[in-house]
């Protein structure tokens, strides 16, 4: 394949959840492998790439980050256009942030293509002394859901990049295995609008 940077496939995943629950550390770990323990709210959208190499194909995830604020929500329809991936974050220790995991699923599916692979991410594992989301109650949540499930940290990189290549796994194997050419660099999208449907006509990696 040559350099890391050479690629076939891109993925677009969203960070989702409220405010604090610690996306925009997930995201500077997984791609920089970095942890900001000041790190600000993040304002308007903000998006980092990582080329990962999965079942002989190069992948660049590209991971978008917004504010989990309300008034920076005016982005949503393209924030989430696009995209076949998501990872919905809460912290293990503050359980309303859990509790509008329901909230942000229906607005993830009213935006995003009904496909979509959704991981339910509990954050902030090291703080284990201060947990108020039980993992059954989560796990249980995830199931009933059809959502993949992992618990975090990005401050420790637990189960980091476990919970980024899980995502990213999905999507490859909802894609199918559809010949593509080493040479040519797909968006990935689960994209059928239109009338007619025909794989050949739809291709899940349209090249773009």
């Amino acid at each position: 394949m040559g350099s890391d940077e050479a690629y076939n496939l891109v993925f677009k995943v969203v960070l989702i959840g409220e405010s604090g629950v610690g996306k925009s550390n997930l995201l500077a770990r997984f791609t920089k492998n970095e942890f900001n323990h000041d790190s600000r709210t993040t304002i308007g959208v903000e998006f980092s790439s990582r080329t990962v190499h999965l079942g002989g194909f190069a992948i660049k995830a590209q991971i978008w980050d917004t504010a989990g604020l309300e008034r920076y929500r005016a982005i949503t329809s393209a924030y989430y256009r696009g995209a076949v991936g998501a990872l919905l974050v809460y912290d293990i220790t503050k359980h309303l942030t859990y509790e509008s995991a329901e909230r942000w699923l229906k607005e993830l599916y009213e935006h995003a293509d009904p496909k979509i692979v959704v991981m339910l991410v509990g954050n902030k594992t090291d703080l284990e002394s201060e947990r108020s989301v039980p993992t059954e109650e989560a796990r249980d949540f995830a199931e009933k859901n059809g959502l993949l499930f992992l618990e975090t940290s990005a401050l420790e990189s637990t189960n980091v990049e476990a919970a980024f290549n899980n995502v990213l796994t999905e999507i490859r194997k909802k894609c199918g295995n559809k010949p593509m050419n080493q040479g040519s660099i797909g968006a990935v999208s689960f994209n059928n609008s239109g009338a007619d449907n025909t794989e050949e006509r739809k291709p899940c990696c349209r090249n773009i």
